[in-house]
């Protein structure tokens, strides 16, 4: 196969220098020394939140496949913008998003949208810290909980989000239905179809850190960014030498 510079002549919008074909050699990852981590968020702070036991339930189906899990507790978490990003709650947060390597994000559905709770966990995490971008290239998986019929508005947000923050999000994704009769009074799921597609939504996210977390960094390495590195640097090179 001819090198990328060769490939780049008859492209002249294209730096070759900065112009990469797709390799497969590097997409092959070894054995992490580490179990996968995998942080949860759930959208509510009700006593009884169909969307924390949904959550917890879902750490432990992690956690029987191997993986390292942290949940992180909403409340007391402030309004974007309403407090400086010092504040311990929102640091909290921010550590946990780049500690992991995967994502759960699990929200109720009320008036037809996930929650502000929900988007508030979002919002304080940031696209960019920094040389770090906190969720670029980890994996996600998403769920919500109704009082009524199943609906997927909430998951289908959920995942117009998740693309925004660069994550690679997985194609399963659960919703259940009058989530008020799928708990028992310890807060433990019951057997269900409900129940079966939880399991099958961590698999695969299981499946799919384990296959993309070593490689991440090369999955989401684009062109356009390596070009406006380059661009930045070349700029505080000269502006130096002047």
């Amino acid at each position: 196969m001819p090198d990328a510079k060769t490939l780049a002549v008859d492209l002249p919008n294209i730096d070759p220098a900065l112009f990469g074909v797709p390799a497969l050699e590097r997409l092959q990852t070894t054995a992490s020394p580490h179990a996968p981590r995998i942080l949860l968020l759930y959208g509510s702070v009700r006593e009884r939140s169909y969307s924390r036991l949904l959550s917890e339930e879902a750490a432990r189906l992690l956690q029987a496949m191997g993986c390292d899990t942290r949940t992180f507790d909403p409340r007391g978490l402030p309004l974007p913008d309403d407090t400086p990003d010092t504040h311990p709650k929102v640091q909290e947060l921010r550590v946990l998003a780049q500690w992991a390597e995967g994502m759960v994000w699990t929200s109720p559905e009320r008036h037809g949208a996930m929650t502000g709770i929900m988007k508030v966990q979002i919002d304080w995490i940031p696209l960019a810290q920094g040389a770090v971008r906190p969720t670029q290239g980890k994996t996600l998986a998403l769920m919500q909980v109704s009082g009524g019929s199943q609906s997927f508005n909430a998951v289908n947000q959920l995942r117009v989000l998740g693309r925004w923050m660069r994550m690679l999000t997985i194609p399963n994704q659960s919703s259940v239905a009058k989530a008020f009769l799928e708990f028992d009074e310890a807060g433990r799921m019951k057997p269900s179809a409900y129940y079966d597609r939880v399991v099958d939504v961590m698999e695969e996210l299981v499946k799919f850190t384990l296959l993309t977390r070593g490689v991440s960094p090369y999955l989401v390495d684009r062109y356009s960014e390596r070009r406006e590195s380059a661009e930045a640097l070349s700029k505080r090179v000269n502006q130096r030498t002047l």
